[in-house]
């Protein structure tokens, strides 16, 4: 756990059965929808998440962790968002169960021409409280998220195939060229 704080039961059961069903080694086709089943059941409420993890900052989303696997298998992450901001465009390398919690998101999914430009792969998606979304590699991997208000607060809760603050992984240029890597972090542990 990221805090000494005591963790909220509806967290406790997400962390236990995602633990369970990826101990069970099911192809991601059916660990997916039944993580995205969980994933609605957090967030189909908005009163567990300590409020140290929905705090914005003026300039930068902030990645909150909120749970770290021991082994690193998965990781469960609020994500805040301040009026108006966004990510670039971006990939994971592992799978992603988003869930919305409050506010509201726009999630443009890409996809890369052969030069490697970065393509709309479809409308934007929007994002509402109890919403859920996916992402991987086998299903489409690459996007970018904003805050859809610009004058108030988002937060989703994500959960990745890893310990998604020490991946590896890639921001793409709007106009093509090679990517760039990053390892993210998180806005409340240390390095």
């Amino acid at each position: 756990m990221a805090t000494e704080a005591r963790i909220p039961d509806r967290l406790v059961r997400f962390v236990e059965i995602t633990g369970a069903a990826i101990a069970v080694g099911e192809p991601e086709s059916v660990l997916l929808p039944k993580l995205g089943d969980q994933m609605r059941a957090l967030v189909s409420s908005d009163d567990w998440l300590d409020p140290a993890f929905a705090e914005p900052h003026p300039t930068y989303y902030q990645q909150y962790l909120l749970y770290a696997d021991p082994d690193d298998r998965f990781s469960v992450v609020s994500f805040v968002w301040g009026p108006g901001q966004q990510t670039p465009i971006h990939d994971h390398t592992v799978w992603g169960v988003i869930g919305m919690l409050r506010g509201v998101e726009i999630a443009q999914n890409y996809s890369l021409a052969s030069d490697g430009t970065p393509v709309a792969a479809q409308d934007p998606i929007e994002l509402k409280p109890g919403d859920v979304e996916f992402v991987s590699p086998t299903i489409g991997d690459i996007h970018e998220v904003k805050n859809a208000f610009d004058d108030r607060v988002s937060i989703s809760v994500h959960a990745y195939g890893a310990n998604i603050g020490k991946v590896q992984r890639h921001v793409f240029p709007r106009d093509g060229g090679p990517p760039k890597e990053f390892i993210s972090g998180y806005s409340n542990v240390d390095a």
